[in-house]
């Protein structure tokens, strides 16, 4: 079966590539099923909602729960063991950051996920429709006790590329914010790295719905 792995960043995008594997972002995904694709992975950095999850954690996801709280399985074939480290739990899917340490512990209370991201929900939800498996890798880039700065809500621009323009004139109007903001890069880069530890095509070969 052939795979297609949907991100919401570039960065993520240029870790996915070297798997071979197509690439799209979350508005490309209907179109990589539609050119052949048997299954989506949701491939990226997510937001902890359990106290105690370091940045760079990986978790798999065995279930996604969606913002109308339905739950979709992300399916693993019996046995097979997740890396060293990794977590097999619920990933929730968001259609907004989830930026407060409160609204984390809500979240969590609530669904029982121990991360959340913005990508996973949607393609949770396009698999389902169109009968197909979906798979869900993430990792922890912004730890569940963060309160994350206001340059970090409004880091992303189109294609998922950093909006270096709105960043850069969230700290003008804030500076404070700065040494916040440095911990969440230097976060997000420890996510990264453990992203791209993961074999894509590995993985592609356990998952089934």
């Amino acid at each position: 079966m052939t795979w297609g792995i949907v991100v919401g960043m570039e960065a993520e995008a240029r870790i996915a590539r070297r798997s071979g594997l197509r690439v799209a972002l979350p508005g490309g995904a209907a179109r990589l099923l539609a050119d052949g694709a048997g299954g989506l992975v949701s491939f990226g950095i997510a937001g902890g909602l359990t106290p105690g999850l370091a940045a760079g954690t990986l978790v798999i996801a065995s279930e996604v729960v969606l913002e109308d709280g339905g739950r979709l399985p992300a399916g693993l074939l019996p046995g097979y063991a997740v890396p060293e480290g990794a977590l097999r739990a619920p990933v929730a899917g968001a259609v907004a950051i989830v930026p407060g340490a409160a609204a984390k512990r809500d979240l969590h209370r609530r669904t029982g996920a121990v991360a959340v991201d913005l990508e996973s929900g949607g393609v949770a939800r396009l698999c389902a429709d169109a009968g197909v498996p979906f798979a869900v890798i993430r990792a922890i880039a912004d730890p569940a006790e963060r309160e994350l700065p206001p340059a970090a809500l409004v880091g992303l621009g189109p294609g998922g590329r950093v909006a270096l323009g709105a960043v850069l004139a969230s700290v003008a109007a804030r500076p404070g914010q700065i040494p916040a903001l440095v911990r969440v890069a230097l976060d997000t880069r420890r996510a990264l790295r453990a992203l791209a530890g993961v074999d894509l095509r590995y993985f592609a070969q356990q998952f089934e719905i």
